[in-house]
């Protein structure tokens, strides 16, 4: 057979030809990314595997290393879009750092809502090696930011990024706050206002 380059069938076979190859070669790699992207989106963790391999509040307030406690909720989207990001920096400082993660749904954990006044979550305090609070992020913060804070945490040194807030989750505890009047046991109960 022979093949005329000038004969207009031949080269519109091979266009033909060429293009049917470039569209197998796109449906490949289209192929492979979606792979990749579902296997990554389902090896992400949760929060409720995070909160389980967690350091427990009173192993963290009596090791000497410094902590970062999350307040969050298993219904917080801000707090479940940070958990992979969260969960690396978990990795990289889990040698020197405690990473403690309440549920606020959880009233057990009422004591500590009140006391560094957890109104949105996720919410992050940072405490030194004696358990004092040094600092606090609240919402969705970057994971540059969240990694620099605790590099600053473990050198005792004061947070680059200390009081930062970005989006997240109201969250109002239940609990109203108590009246200086109220909280003194002097009062017993008389009605002082």
């Amino acid at each position: 057979m022979n093949v005329n380059p000038s004969n207009p069938t031949n080269s519109s076979s091979l266009a033909m030809r060429l293009r049917n190859f470039i569209i197998v070669l796109v449906a490949i790699a289209l192929s492979v990314t979606i792979f990749i992207g579902l296997r990554t989106e389902t090896a992400s963790v949760s929060l409720n595997e995070m909160a389980e391999t967690a350091t427990p509040l009173d192993i963290a307030l009596s090791n000497d290393k410094p902590t970062l406690v999350e307040f969050y909720a298993n219904w917080c989207t801000t707090c479940q879009a940070m958990a992979p990001e969260l969960e690396e920096i978990r990795q990289q400082y889990a040698q020197n750092t405690n990473f403690v993660m309440l549920n606020v749904d959880n009233s057990k954990w009422l004591p500590e809502l009140v006391k560094y006044r957890v109104d949105g979550i996720p919410h992050f305090v940072f405490l030194d090696g004696e358990g004092t609070e040094v600092g606090q992020t609240i919402g969705e913060v970057p994971k540059s930011v969240m990694a620099a804070n605790i590099e600053a945490l473990v050198a005792g040194s004061s947070l680059p990024y200390n009081g930062t807030v970005g989006q997240g989750s109201e969250f109002d505890a239940p609990v109203a706050p108590i009246k200086a009047s109220q909280a003194d046991p002097r009062v017993h109960g008389s009605q002082v206002q």
